[in-house]
């Protein structure tokens, strides 16, 4: 039996949350394919889906891909062009890590490997959304989207420095209405000692800028955790319930803010 794309745990709220990055599943002909180090799904965004696990108590639908961003990048779009000129991203199927490193042991994924995969990996992740984000629009008359991702808090090719433990995007404003997204930034100011910046290395992806539509009442917020603000990057497969604490409580302060 294969893997199913994604879990959905359907809330009554006006708020979605996606989950896109956190899946480790790798279907075996692309696995056969890939690097060791492609294998090891060095980028996931580990443990996202557990940080979120409480918000369908509190209302929220929670939309949660199971299979590998190498295989196919949720949050990046199908027509190219790219989120953060001049700066270094990967593509809708990668084909190196954020360090640089190669996934593939030979050719990268061909055109039509990348249609392919877009149409049997990409496209019912997307659908899914969208359904719940009409779903819950026509129940409330607006839609919250929150689009949750981690990253490493050093990568050096993709930005100098450490990251701020919470990255709020919303596409500089474009994809949510300002007094919504004061009161998340708020959030993440009572929420000492994790540190926050709004807007800056990452803005949002292809979730938010494709779906935050204020003028047509669907607001999307796109939060970027470093993974050092919640678990040993040393060792990712260890979740740390006592070290994931505060941001627990940001996201637990989010959730009932956009339910």
């Amino acid at each position: 039996m294969s893997e199913p794309l994604f879990h959905l745990t359907r809330g009554d709220s006006r708020l979605v949350i996606s989950v896109p990055h956190a899946g480790t599943y790798m279907p075996d002909d692309i696995a056969r394919i890939l690097t060791p180090i492609g294998r090891s799904v060095v980028d996931t965004d580990w443990h996202v889906d557990r940080l979120a696990e409480f918000a369908p108590a509190l209302g929220a639908t929670l939309l949660v891909a199971t299979h590998s961003r190498t295989v196919v990048d949720l949050n990046r779009a199908p027509g190219g062009g790219l989120l953060y000129p001049g700066k270094i991203e990967t593509s809708l199927c990668p084909v190196e890590t954020f360090a640089g490193a190669p996934l593939y042991e030979g050719a990268p994924p061909t055109a039509q490997d990348i249609v392919t995969r877009t149409m049997r990996y990409w496209q019912p992740y997307h659908d899914a959304l969208q359904a719940e984000l009409a779903r819950v629009k026509t129940r409330h008359g607006c839609a919250h989207l929150l689009d949750l991702h981690s990253i490493a808090s050093r990568v050096p090719r993709l930005f100098e420095g450490r990251l701020p433990d919470l990255n709020i995007g919303t596409n500089d404003g474009a994809s949510a209405d300002p007094a919504l997204v004061a009161r998340i930034v708020a959030a993440a100011q009572a929420s000492a000692p994790l540190t926050m910046v709004l807007n800056g290395r990452f803005k949002g992806g292809a979730i938010t800028r494709g779906y935050g539509n204020p003028a047509g009442d669907v607001h999307a917020i796109q939060i970027e955790t470093a993974q050092a603000a919640y678990m040993d990057e040393e060792n990712t497969q260890i979740y740390d319930d006592v070290l994931a604490a505060p941001v627990r409580g940001f996201l637990r302060l989010c959730v009932e803010v956009l339910v």
